[in-house]
């Protein structure tokens, strides 16, 4: 893959439960015709296993990669075709990767999911890992950073991170399904999630059907004469 006059989003994988969001978010960017670096920390990748039974090798992240965004959030194989040729891919230690310096070219940052160690890391500025580190940088660039919090309950501390990420900038976006847009199936909630993430940061999809100001209009049930009523 020929990488100059590249211009991606970041998508950083943290190890919350919800791999099937990120996949959707990785999709729902390819499909719209965005480019994307990703970074796959150690710990998504015990969640990855876990939830989809597929291992993340840096020396394979190819072929792993096809596998896991070819699969449905029910976990059935082959649900999906994609292409991940504009995907650059960076190992979670390689501090001196391109997306650790602020000199390196991305439209912006999405941490999809966000566990609550990756939020306090990124608000207290750590930078133990490439996740981390592009996550600051992201902030002090003033980059679109998105940072879709998966966890429940939650308690003050990750909460004072959550405002103190907020008023750096960042988009705290918590991985919240609706029930609107008529959801049939675990894929309609999946999708949902990563249409929001999406739309925040300003990216095209048609993931899931938007509100409309008609109660009940995404109902699988709904009839005419029900909707004159």
């Amino acid at each position: 893959m020929n990488h100059a006059n590249r211009t991606p989003w970041i998508v950083g994988v943290s190890g919350a439960s919800g791999t099937p969001y990120a996949a959707a978010v990785l999709r729902g960017l390819l499909a719209a015709g965005e480019s994307v670096d990703l970074v796959v920390s150690r710990a998504s990748r015990l969640t990855l296993l876990d939830e989809t039974g597929i291992s993340f090798r840096d020396a394979h992240w190819r072929e792993d990669l096809r596998e896991w965004l070819a699969r449905g959030a029910d976990g059935k194989p082959d649900t999906f075709t994609v292409d991940v040729e504009d995907v650059r891919h960076w190992a979670p230690g390689d501090l001196a990767a391109g997306p650790s310096s602020g000199s390196y070219s991305v439209k912006g940052m999405l941490i999809v999911p966000a566990s609550t160690a990756a939020v306090a890391g990124v608000a207290l500025g750590l930078s133990k890992d490439l996740l981390q580190r592009a996550a600051s940088v992201t902030l002090k660039e003033r980059r679109k950073l998105v940072v879709a919090v998966r966890e429940t309950p939650l308690n003050g501390q990750t909460l004072k991170h959550l405002v103190t990420l907020d008023e750096a900038g960042a988009v705290v976006l918590p991985a919240s399904p609706a029930f609107y847009a008529g959801a049939t199936h675990i894929q309609d909630l999946v999708d949902f999630v990563a249409g929001r993430v999406l739309d925040a940061a300003g990216v095209r999809h048609t993931l899931y059907r938007r509100w409309e100001g008609e109660l009940g209009g995404s109902r699988p049930d709904r009839t005419d004469g029900a909707a004159r009523s």
